[in-house]
């Protein structure tokens, strides 16, 4: 035990001591001119070229405010642009009828969702609601109102089929809830 010697890490958490991290730490300037703060904000050069600027919050505000994204371009490479921007955003709003339907709480899932619209309702619709408009429309495409009629009996099963659907994830919330 000749050569032990105490620790500076000791206690919870280890923390060395505090004159070990002397190393000066590499800090962005903002590439305004005169402009001493931090450059963390990246703003392009030019509309087709990778090499960017680096300016603090306020500058990259500044300069982004006359920013025109398509200059230099004709008007078909503008168009381009705008498809394939246009093309990349859409996907995102169509995914969004996947993770929380249409009502916005995540409840319907996309089977209530049609029978809704088959009824005529909206996706936040009371389940009352969907028997009062259940009942309207069944009886205007009820067998033994319409006989014989073929039309009306495939659109009488159709409502059928949507209210067991709501019907059943109505018992579903119900059970769950």
């Amino acid at each position: 035990m000749a050569g032990a010697r105490r620790s500076d890490s000791w206690g919870f958490p280890r923390w060395g001591g505090y004159g070990r991290g002397s190393e000066a730490a590499t800090v962005r300037l903002c590439d305004r001119h005169g402009c001493n703060d931090v450059g963390t904000c990246p703003a392009p050069k030019s509309p087709n070229n990778p090499d960017r600027w680096m300016f603090c919050q306020r500058h990259a505000a500044e300069y982004n405010q006359g920013w025109d994204y398509f200059a230099g371009l004709d008007a078909e490479e503008i168009a381009e642009r705008e498809a394939a921007e246009r093309q990349t955003h859409e996907g995102y709003h169509e995914s969004a009828h996947y993770g929380w339907a249409s009502s916005g709480d995540g409840t319907r899932s996309r089977d209530e969702l049609r029978a809704l619209d088959l009824l005529g309702l909206g996706p936040d619709a009371e389940f009352d609601d969907v028997k009062k408009a259940w009942r309207a429309k069944a009886k205007e495409v009820h067998p033994d109102v319409r006989p014989g009629d073929e039309d009306a009996a495939k659109a009488f099963r159709a409502l059928q089929l949507a209210y067991e659907v709501l019907r059943a994830g109505e018992e579903r919330r119900e059970w769950k809830g």
